[in-house]
């Protein structure tokens, strides 16, 4: 079994670094002509100056709802988007007493409002041409949850709803709708997030015994948004090792 995504529209979100860059390198090398995302104008400009490419970088700040409305009149230039996955995430932790309401309103426009807009308008092209395959990255704390995620947890609870809902309205037009929830991954974010000592006990709760990697959740997602996937939507895939079955 090969999975090629050769003349293929592929969308990724926050494309640039850890999941989202691995997910984009690995629908490249599968033949897909790419639309993705990144924060940093100046990277954005570098990688759209390497000639050759099937990519196209867009500066997208996604707390930003101008430079978001700006992306989606980008989107209306292509006839054709097959596959669209919502990979860009941010994550600020604070207890609920001290939560900063401007974190609030930036973690629901990024994790939340984004990835709706952008499924709400990718949805309108894929209905048209009756086929399509929409992935959204949500995140174990979307499954469970603890101290100082109350803001991400609304968000990626949230991301399992708008997927659910979506995929019951998309099914008659062959627009299959799922999320993957990573567990603990190594990447920027969690080096950030967890301390050394933190991380060495996590591996020793993991049943697997380690961390994830970025390849492991991406090839999650290559199955879901391949044309091998004809029948699983509504879905919340976990990739965590066995985290949240302990």
């Amino acid at each position: 079994m090969k999975i090629s995504f050769k003349n293929k529209i592929v969308l990724v979100t926050g494309a640039t670094r850890g999941i989202g860059k691995q997910i984009a390198e690995d629908f490249a090398k599968l033949g897909a002509q790419l639309i993705l995302t990144g924060t940093r104008q100046d990277q954005v400009d570098s990688l759209n100056a390497k000639k050759g490419s099937k990519r196209k970088y867009y500066c997208v700040d996604f707390s930003d709802r101008q430079s978001l409305s700006t992306f989606l009149e980008d989107l209306t230039a292509y006839k054709r988007i097959d596959v669209c996955v919502n990979n860009a995430g941010i994550n600020r932790l604070n207890a609920v007493d001290e939560a900063k309401m401007e974190d609030w309103d930036d973690m629901m426009d990024v994790n939340l409002r984004a990835p709706y807009m952008l499924m709400r308008q990718v949805s309108k092209v894929m209905k048209k041409n009756r086929y399509g395959r929409i992935v959204n990255i949500s995140s174990i704390w979307g499954v469970i949850s603890r101290g100082k995620r109350s803001m991400y947890s609304t968000t990626k609870f949230g991301i399992r709803g708008m997927t659910v809902t979506a995929a019951i309205e998309l099914a008659p037009y062959n627009v299959l709708v799922n999320s993957v929830s990573p567990g603990f991954i190594k990447t920027d974010m969690t080096v950030k997030n967890l301390s050394k000592k933190e991380q060495a006990q996590l591996n020793q709760q993991i049943p697997v015994g380690r961390f994830g990697t970025p390849e492991d959740i991406s090839r999650t997602v290559l199955f879901l948004a391949s044309p091998y996937n004809s029948y699983m939507t509504g879905q919340n895939v976990v990739v965590d090792g066995g985290y949240v079955s302990v």
